[in-house]
């Protein structure tokens, strides 16, 4: 299984947003902000947007979650932690409904 992750790239991952991550065991050495482009899109089973609406792209054959979560940016360490832990509940679920291979 390969994740990607993409939206609107910043400069850099948000700090708080990778101290938050390296808490949870996340390796963060290659991250870096990235679009989510149609090229990304394509090459995805699943998209998970985070309430973009039409501003993201949508191609068909492809299955799209939205899971609206608060902008990290500028927030205290402790929301940040909050919405890891909301988006890794989804994560989880997602990966418990998908058929084992």
């Amino acid at each position: 299984m390969v994740v990607s992750s993409a939206g609107d790239p910043a400069a850099e991952v948000e700090p708080v947003v990778a101290k938050a991550l390296t808490e949870a065991g996340v390796d963060l050495t290659d991250a870096f902000p990235k679009p989510l482009t149609d090229e990304v899109a394509q090459a995805a089973d699943i998209v998970i947007t985070r309430g973009c609406g039409d501003a993201c792209p949508v191609l068909p054959g492809r299955r799209y979650l939205d899971w609206p979560a608060t902008d990290p940016e500028g927030a205290p360490i402790a929301v940040v932690r909050g919405i890891r832990d909301e988006i890794d509940a989804h994560i989880t679920e997602l990966l418990a409904s998908l058929p084992s291979t």
